[in-house]
């Protein structure tokens, strides 16, 4: 797809709205790697309190955070969506639907709002135009968590296969590890965004770029919150006993590359694909879905499609409930498990002194 330069030189007037979501289990490196993207403490570290209930599932969190700066001349208002919590659970079913239900809302927002006779002149367009996939680096290959969630996604959001902590396998493992996770995309036919070009439309600048990242995916990337000192000069790196990973040097790390990408030179291309093809898309299959099919060749009315738009919030509203008194019961479920151990406990604790206490009147005869 050919570089928008026009579509460029307005934001560089008046700014853009981006909006990312980084998804991934714990430990996969996500957050440090977006504070290291916008070089600031943009996501908290998970903190355990209480080691006796480090095992607890709290279940996924979407937690957006904004943070606004300037990237190659262009004012940018960045949105990150967080999902704390997901991969924890054994069944992550309900995670998958979350992330989902999130990213449809925000279709459903703006196809309310676009159907408006009068529209709302502060109405914030929130839709994700890429998700930043961590997979942990195993070394091996995709497993079926991570096929299955790039495969529900991809037709409503820009996927981006990232490995985490990229520095904890070999170069020699860490080439292997992509190639065999490309080779798992490419047999499950997951349509992630793999840097679109046209031979016959692009310009020979834009193929040979589209070409080299595309050469990189999955993105094998290292963060780091902390700068060193090399050469008298600050670098963000990680420092092991064998020696130093800096984050933006290319020879250690595809972050660089990833970062001027999401964030230059593709925003647009991003923003594009998901407004003509992903949002257009979603946007025919849900007004399809809510029209009669006896209506389909008659005309309606915007007050229409803002009744329609109404009644699929107050549904996705009432099936969030139903999702959350799930939760609630699970949650009842688990208190009683643990309050009947408890008991358990405590009985066994008072037989236990029972049995001191006359262990001890029997030594004193």
């Amino acid at each position: 797809m050919a570089r928008p330069s026009a579509a460029r030189r307005r934001s560089k007037v008046k700014g853009v709205q981006f909006t990312i979501m980084v998804v991934g289990a714990a430990g996969t490196g996500r957050t440090t790697f977006v504070n290291t993207l916008c070089e600031s403490d943009v996501l908290r570290h998970k903190v355990i309190e209480d080691p006796e209930t480090a095992h607890v599932e709290t279940g996924i969190k979407i937690k957006p955070a904004n943070i606004e700066f300037e990237e190659e001349g262009v004012r940018i208002a960045l949105t990150v969506v967080d999902t704390p919590g997901f991969g924890d659970s054994i069944d992550n079913e309900f995670a998958f639907q979350e992330i989902m239900s999130y990213i449809e809302r925000q279709y459903d927002d703006i196809l309310a709002e676009q159907s408006r006779i009068k529209r709302n002149p502060r109405f914030k367009d929130n839709r994700v135009h890429a998700l930043l996939y961590f997979i942990p680096p195993t070394g091996h290959a995709l497993r079926e968590m991570d096929i299955e969630l790039m495969r529900r996604l991809s037709p409503r959001v820009n996927v981006i296969p990232v490995i985490g902590k990229a520095d904890s396998l070999t170069p020699q493992e860490l080439r292997s590890f992509k190639k065999r996770i490309m080779e798992d995309i490419d047999h499950y036919d997951i349509p992630i965004y793999n840097f679109p070009y046209d031979v016959e439309e692009d310009d020979e600048e834009t193929i040979h770029e589209n070409r080299e990242l595309r050469a990189m995916l999955p993105f094998s990337v290292v963060g780091s919150e902390e700068e060193v000192e090399i050469d008298g000069q600050p670098v963000r790196a990680r420092i092991y006993p064998w020696g130093i990973v800096e984050v933006d040097n290319p020879q250690h790390s595809d972050f660089t590359r990833l970062r001027g990408a999401i964030l230059g030179s593709h925003l647009e291309d991003l923003k594009i694909l998901t407004e003509d093809v992903l949002y257009e898309t979603y946007r025919t299959e849900k007004l399809s879905r809510t029209v009669d099919t006896d209506d389909r060749d008659s005309q309606l009315l915007p007050e229409d499609l803002v009744n329609q738009s109404v009644i699929l919030k107050e549904e996705q509203l009432r099936r969030e409930e139903e999702k959350l008194r799930e939760i609630e019961l699970k949650m009842q479920r688990e208190l009683n498990e643990r309050r009947q151990q408890l008991l358990a406990k405590e009985a066994a604790l008072r037989d236990l002194e029972t049995r001191i206490a006359a262990q001890g009147s029997n030594t004193s005869y």
